[in-house]
Formats: structure tokens, C-alpha cells, sequence
């Protein structure tokens, strides 16, 4: 398996609606382990093992059309977030597959969170995966 070096230490949304985003990423992101570690009256910031990698905070101007791509152990990780996603008020942008563009080992799923913003799981598997959906171009 790749070790794959970390690049950015942090990303941060700021959102207009914390409650309806709150929902969201906290149900969308249980499947692939990370949780809500800090919570403030206007911030929740999530990751995993006390280190919060994501943040939504409530302000203006709103984060919109931005990108962001979560690990996921596995396909039924990226089912479950984008099962859990689109349920909590996101809207399909890319359903779960094999994404051909990426390569034959990149399995994702894409939504559109409340602000537009494209919000990916994906999980790089160790070999090409044979048995599921075929989504070729970008989502």
C-alpha cells in the first residue's frame, strides 16, 4: 500500500446555517471515523484521533465551489458517507463508483453540501476494482 504524505494540515467552510451543516458533516463523516472533537457556539471542528483536520464556522462571506476529498478505509465507508450525506440535506453530485479518470483504484462518491461546496469520500484501493460502477469524466 502507498503512504501517502500529508499536504494540507487543515481546512476550514464558513457556512451561514451551522445547524443544517453541523447535521450534514457529522452524519456524513461517522462512516469514515471522524467525529466532532471541538464544539463552540459558532465552530464544530472534526478528525479523528484528537487531531481536527476539518471545520465549519458559522460567518460571511460563505465558502462556496470549493473542494474538499475525506479518506475512507473502504467502499462501504464511501457508501455509508454518501448514503448518510445525501439523507442530511446534501444533493448528489458524483453517486459511489469507480471514478476511470482518477484511475482504477479510485473509489468515490461526490455531493454538493448545503453552499454548493464539492465534498468527496474516497478510498484508494490496493488493486484495480473490477466489481462496481464505472463513472468515467469528473463529477
Amino acid at each position: 500500500m502507498t503512504v501517502r504524505r500529508i499536504v494540507v494540515d487543515h481546512v476550514l467552510f464558513v457556512v451561514a446555517d451551522l445547524d443544517a451543516s453541523r447535521g450534514l458533516y457529522t452524519a456524513a463523516l461517522a462512516p469514515l471515523g471522524y467525529e466532532e472533537l471541538y464544539v463552540q457556539d459558532d465552530c464544530v471542528s472534526y478528525g479523528a484521533e484528537d487531531l481536527d483536520d476539518f471545520t465549519i464556522c458559522r460567518g460571511e462571506p460563505v465558502t462556496t465551489a470549493a473542494h474538499v476529498a475525506f479518506s475512507a478505509e473502504g467502499r462501504d465507508a464511501v457508501d455509508a458517507f454518501f448514503g448518510a450525506a445525501v439523507a442530511n440535506g446534501a444533493t448528489v453530485r458524483g453517486e459511489p463508483g469507480v471514478w476511470t479518470q482518477y484511475s482504477e483504484r479510485y473509489y468515490a462518491a461526490f455531493v454538493n453540501d448545503v453552499h454548493q461546496n464539492n465534498v468527496e469520500a474516497v478510498w484508494h484501493a490496493p488493486e484495480p476494482v473490477v466489481d462496481a460502477p464505472r463513472r468515467p469524466g469528473a463529477p
